[in-house]
């Protein structure tokens, strides 16, 4: 089967791994050599890792790893794992003293489905390292999604399982733009095609069906205390078209359109939303605007299938069940 993952973009490689018998986990994109990266944050609650030094005004203009982990802040200490897979390959930036491996990353709130007080780090993110490859992405409750929810504006206890989700659209004249988003989103998630509902907020904690959501926020004054923190979606969206640091950083604010077309509501006070964009191809002579609008198609395409292919978890009904 022809992969249509972003592992079709020559270069990249990704790699999952989970906690033993816990939802939760990482997923980490490694770029062969490197790429030219930006990032932009559209959510009111983000946790990520080395996003700051992609500031279009800053020095560093590559990274050499990205990583997504559950787990929260917790999570944040995968970066230690992926720095020590870069190092041992004398990956990184030449400071003149010694080569430091750049990371960068992203974390989810999935501390209501893993209660165990244990989380993805370090060693976690190091075997996905290892695992990583150029074959099709592994989609659903894998990796970073194994423990991502949507659809909790109703309370944590009627959302619907969720999970990674990856996508390769082509365009002309041989560009490729892909995307990995890992779906933990506050929102419910829409077929943008359709115009239907794919995942909703479930009328009641083991009821299936999902209510009509719109009548009832026209009716609410703001939403309950407690659940609200449990959400962010985020990821990638890679190009094989050659664009400076500064160009990717408008990819990657278009790509957040694909959010927006695919979950409602999207960028809220109680998301982190998180894109990132790479740039691991020589293709000149591409569009920035035909290559942000093909990245918002793959973000969508994402958005939905890390939904469809994600199995339900005890207490939470899953779309591939």
């Amino acid at each position: 089967m022809e992969n249509d993952t972003i592992t079709a973009i020559e270069g990249i490689r990704v790699g999952h791994s989970q906690l033993e018998g816990i939802f939760s986990g990482c997923t980490v994109i490694l770029p062969e050599g490197g790429a030219t990266a930006g990032v932009d944050i559209r959510g009111g609650a983000p946790g990520t890792y080395g996003a700051d030094t992609l500031n279009p005004v800053n020095l560093v203009e590559r990274i050499n790893g990205l990583f997504f982990s559950g787990g929260s802040a917790f999570g944040l200490s995968c970066a230690d794992g992926v720095r020590d897979y870069l190092k041992e390959r004398n990956e990184g930036f030449d400071t003149g003293h010694g080569v430091v491996p750049l990371v960068a990353g992203a974390i989810i709130f999935d501390l209501g489905v893993n209660t165990t007080g244990i989380y993805p780090g370090g060693p976690l993110a190091l075997e996905a390292c290892r695992r990583a490859s150029s074959e099709t992405v592994e989609e659903g409750g894998v990796g970073a999604g194994s423990g991502a929810t949507v659809a909790k504006l109703f309370g944590f206890e009627r959302c619907v399982k969720a999970g990674v989700g990856s996508s390769l659209v082509n365009g002309g004249a041989g560009l490729k733009v892909g995307a990995l988003i890992v779906v933990n989103a506050f929102g419910e998630i829409y077929d943008p095609g359709t115009g239907m509902k794919l995942a909703g907020t479930r009328s009641g904690p083991k009821e299936g069906e999902p209510i009509d959501t719109i009548p009832a926020l026209q009716k609410m004054t703001g939403f309950q205390a407690g659940f609200t923190s449990q959400n962010t979606v985020v990821g990638a969206v890679a190009t094989n078209a050659r664009l400076s640091k500064v160009q990717l950083t408008k990819v990657a604010q278009m790509a957040h359109d694909g959010l927006a077309r695919t979950i409602f509501p999207a960028h809220t006070q109680y998301d982190g939303d998180t894109l990132f964009a790479l740039s691991c191809g020589e293709l000149e002579g591409m569009e920035l605007s035909l290559v942000g609008a093909l990245a918002v198609i793959a973000v969508e395409r994402a958005v939905l299938r890390a939904v469809r292919k994600a199995r339900g978890i005890p207490g939470i009904p899953g779309l591939a069940d």
